[in-house]
């Protein structure tokens, strides 16, 4: 369930809500609007188609006549009926003549004789005239946009034939008005003025709010990309601040890059530390520890108690200068995990290595090493990070195992991970502690009595698992620890490879 919040607060999710509705919103309105014109349109054609009925019957008298005694009145009886910027032709096809062609007699306002054939070829070329030569039927509207040769842009709306015995007249009606000119008649809905308008603003809007979303996401995306690049040192000299694209953003980057100032100044602050310290604490514990050589050959052998005395003080000089050490340890391990180094590191080469510099210690112990490296296996981070912690990993697999016992270093790659697993054959851990081997400060060693006095073996502090944790971590990876069923523990470490 956390995912829901997650993609709900993403930029990316909330970027797919606007490309969703941006493109839904318009296909709906549109379609509306569509809906609502074409409803327009129609009730425009249906007053179209009224008017030209009109008209025709208001020259049908005349008409009736015959064409013999209605041409000469015809031009005038048209300008009585016209309207502003309405056009009106009137065609006539004989009765008893051969051809079934449509002839123009008048038109108002007069045009060229180049201008009605024109237009005639229209009529002809739409089909209209063909079904009117047939019945001359076929009262309708008619939705023919074209420009005439004057170069105006006009919009045909209604044929309306009238029936004689002389003949089929044709009165044919055209309009320059403008509320015709920007409707939709004649062409699609999209192409009209007002579509194109509302279009390029909605257009000009979508692109200012995704080019928003989209800038702030790549400048997010550049940081977290600049971030990586400070964590694996491969940027010197760059800065949040040059990298930002969005003012707003400055102040954002000047804290980012406050903060990795910040924190490599605190992770050298510490280095330098933890060696100060250590060097202050060292010497005096040196000098102890060399003052004791006089003690020992003046305390003669057979006074034991002196002698215990000397042993309980070297031990705890010895004791004192491991948890010296440790504690260097620890304040190193601190500095690394706020600034880990980043470089290419063959594993492969650094593993086989550092098995050779174990074969005399093996050995001593008794003990026998089997290794298996697949070669060319490279990840990203810092040599003496990783050394660390495989040395701490195998000295915990060696000081376990029991003499004749085998400790088992095997590393592959699996998908993009490199695998170390380091396993002893040592009695393992307890079920009930082994989600706290890599605590800090805890250790699971049995303790060894010495004249009747408890002394910690080996000088283990519990701070060295803790140490590969943090390390691995710190590149991104992980260790995991688990009872082998053959008995003993096998360390797995799992590390990021260069891509």
């Amino acid at each position: 369930m956390r995912i829901l919040p997650k993609i709900a607060s993403s930029i990316a999710a909330k970027l797919g809500v606007i490309l969703v509705v941006f493109i839904a919103c318009p296909l709906i309105i549109y379609y509306e609007f569509r809906t609502a014109n074409t409803e327009k349109n129609a009730l425009l054609l249906r007053n179209v188609q009224e008017q030209g009925r009109l008209l025709a019957r208001g020259l049908e008298p005349l008409l009736a006549t015959g064409p013999t005694e209605a041409l000469p009145k015809m031009s005038l009886e048209l300008e009585r009926l016209s309207e502003n910027q309405l056009k009106i032709r009137l065609l006539f096809r004989p009765q008893s003549a051969e051809t079934d062609n449509f002839f123009y007699v008048a038109s108002v306002p007069p045009v060229s004789a180049a201008y009605l054939q024109q237009e005639r070829q229209e009529l002809i070329d739409t089909g209209i005239l063909v079904r009117l030569r047939d019945s001359c039927a076929g009262d309708r509207a008619v939705e023919l946009r074209y420009t005439n040769p004057a170069g105006q842009e006009e919009v045909l709306s209604s044929v309306t034939p009238v029936n004689t015995a002389a003949g089929c007249w044709a009165v044919i009606t055209s309009h320059t008005k403008s509320d015709f000119l920007v409707s939709s008649l004649a062409r699609p809905y999209w192409r009209t003025p007002e579509v194109r308008l509302a279009a390029g603003i909605y257009l000009l809007m979508a692109v200012l709010v995704i080019s928003l979303f989209i800038g702030m996401w790549t400048n997010l995306l550049r940081f977290g990309r600049f971030a990586r690049a400070i964590t694996q040192d491969r940027l010197h000299g760059a800065s949040f601040v040059a990298l930002n694209r969005v003012p707003e953003l400055d102040s954002v980057a000047e804290e980012f890059d406050h903060l990795v100032g910040t924190l490599q100044g605190s992770a050298l602050a510490i280095r330098n530390a933890a060696e100060e310290n250590a060097h202050a604490f060292k010497t005096p514990i040196a000098v102890i520890a060399q003052s004791l050589e006089p003690l020992k050959r003046a305390i003669p052998p057979e006074n034991l108690r002196g002698q215990r005395a000397l042993q309980l003080v070297e031990r705890s000089i010895e004791k004192l200068d491991a948890l010296v050490s440790a504690a260097r340890r620890m304040d190193e391990a601190i500095a690394e995990l706020i600034n880990p180094p980043r470089e290419d590191v063959d594993l492969s080469d650094l593993v086989k290595q550092m098995m050779a510099g174990y074969e005399d210690k093996v050995r001593i112990r008794g003990l026998r090493m089997e290794v298996r490296i697949v070669p060319d296996i490279h990840v990203m981070g810092g040599v003496d990070l990783i050394e660390t912690a495989l040395e701490n990993v195998i000295d915990n697999a060696l000081s376990f195992s029991p003499p004749q016992g085998v400790v088992t270093v095997a590393l592959s790659r699996e998908g993009d991970d490199a695998v170390l697993v380091i396993a002893d054959s040592g009695p393992g851990v307890d079920n009930r502690h082994i989600d706290k081997i890599f605590e800090r400060y805890f250790s699971h060693r049995p303790l060894t009595r010495e004249h009747d006095e408890a002394v910690e073996g080996d000088s283990h502090f519990g701070i060295g698992l803790w140490v590969v944790r943090r390390n691995i971590e710190a590149l991104d990876g992980t260790v995991t620890a688990g009872n082998r069923p053959q008995g003993g523990l096998a360390m797995t470490i799992r590390l990021p490879m260069v891509r």
